[in-house]
């Protein structure tokens, strides 16, 4: 990860079962309104950017006796993402807090990342920190110890369930990082009921991983509603074994300069090669694992460029991400045989019928379509939902161009 200044954590204990947005809101919201209030305080003092924040959500999020042969239950692991960036949005909005990356000054870059981690087993006092991935791109706590460092600050939910999870997470995290008292901060934590037993997530009906997985975009300042895509979308992947003869790959479609020409506030718009190399910096949130962490000298993901396309390997190789030019509303999907999934959101689920159309007219079999929640614009209550004031403005590409635009005047 690329950042001026070091990253914050956030340790978040399981969601409440169900996870709806009422249930998601009561857990979580007073956490994050906190966390992100401070954050905003600390990055706007003396510093060009703002702050990057990853909440780790703790779960049992896997299914599986072994580690090489781990599944996930996709539409309840994308519904949980997507709840917790509308209240990240929600929030931020809230608080006017800037949620893009690079979003200067105040901002805060939050990034969702699941840890599959289950709180009644008992990790054994001889345990070994490694970096051990499974077929997945989510990591076990250990692995998630051992890769993700250092941190600039570790908040805490201060409930018996969050106080539990730091003692663990800091007893795995020792000998890594030396941490001040200053930098353990500890937060007011929501109302959790479990109506649900845990054990019904390995219950959930799983998901078939697929070795090709592909979605499209502006990914224009990159907010909320491409970040909960993108991780969404590499939860598909069936990553191999280290040394495997093909990675599993991940293809980005990211519309062209040239198609954006008319967009409002077009002159805002970043570059295409800005906008592609974001993404691949993003998804290093979830993919880029190395005992080194994020100090300087890490050595980061191999990327090769060639005319209108980045390509990025992670994991010892064994996941690509390829971020394509594309000048239509089809891109590498009617030019590459080879794929399996397509990822959209419910705002363009057309897209997808569309895609299929044309890959039978050529022959080709279909991409199984999978459509991310989009985020919602609505105030989570138990009454009447109500708009949040300039919502729009903090997830919309749209709308940051025009703020940029307007403090340029």
């Amino acid at each position: 990860m690329k950042s001026a200044e070091l990253p914050s954590l956030l340790l978040l204990p399981p969601p409440p079962r169900p996870a709806g947005p009422l249930e998601l809101s009561a857990a979580y919201r007073p956490t994050l309104e906190s966390v992100i209030a401070k954050l905003k305080d600390s990055s706007s003092k003396g510093s060009n950017d703002g702050s990057t924040l990853i909440i780790a959500v703790g779960a049992p999020v896997l299914s599986g006796q072994f580690r090489r042969h781990k599944s996930l239950a996709w539409p309840e692991q994308q519904s949980l993402l997507a709840g917790l960036y509308s209240l990240v949005s929600v929030v931020c909005a809230r608080l006017r807090v800037a949620t893009e990356a690079d979003g200067g000054p105040g901002s805060v870059d939050a990034r969702v990342v699941l840890v599959d981690h289950d709180a009644a087993k008992r990790i054994p006092e001889d345990f070994k920190l490694a970096i051990e991935p499974n077929n997945t791109v989510v990591v076990d706590l250990t692995t998630f110890v051992a890769a993700y460092h250092p941190w600039k600050q570790i908040f805490s939910v201060g409930s018996e369930a969050g106080h539990k999870q730091l003692s663990t997470y800091l007893r795995m995290y020792e000998g890594i990082q030396a941490l001040s008292q200053d930098q353990l901060i500890t937060v007011d934590g929501g109302l959790t009921l479990n109506s649900e037993s845990l054990n019904s997530v390995s219950a959930s009906p799983t998901t078939t991983p697929h070795s090709v997985v592909c979605l499209g975009g502006t990914f224009d300042h990159l907010h909320p509603g491409h970040k909960l895509l993108l991780t969404a979308a590499i939860l598909l992947l069936k990553v191999p074994t280290e040394g495997s003869a093909e990675p599993c790959s991940f293809v980005v479609g990211i519309t062209g300069d040239e198609l954006l020409k008319n967009k409002k506030y077009a002159e805002f718009v970043q570059p295409w090669e800005d906008r592609a190399m974001g993404v691949i910096e993003f998804l290093s949130s979830m993919l880029e694992l190395q005992k080194q962490g994020w100090k300087a000298g890490a050595t980061g993901p191999k990327i090769t460029k060639k005319d209108g396309e980045i390509t990025a390997l992670f994991r010892s190789g064994t996941i690509s991400v390829s971020c394509v030019q594309i000048q239509d509303a089809f891109g590498p999907t009617i030019t590459q045989e080879n794929m399996d999934a397509l990822v959209v959101s419910g705002e363009t689920r057309s897209g997808g019928a569309a895609v299929n159309a044309k890959r039978k007219e050529l022959g080709w079999h279909p991409l199984q379509i999978f459509e991310v929640d989009v985020l919602s614009a609505e105030e989570i209550t138990d009454e009447q939902p109500t708009k949040t004031d300039n919502f729009a403005s903090k997830i919309s590409s749209t709308a940051i161009r025009k703020m940029r635009a307007d403090s340029h005047v």
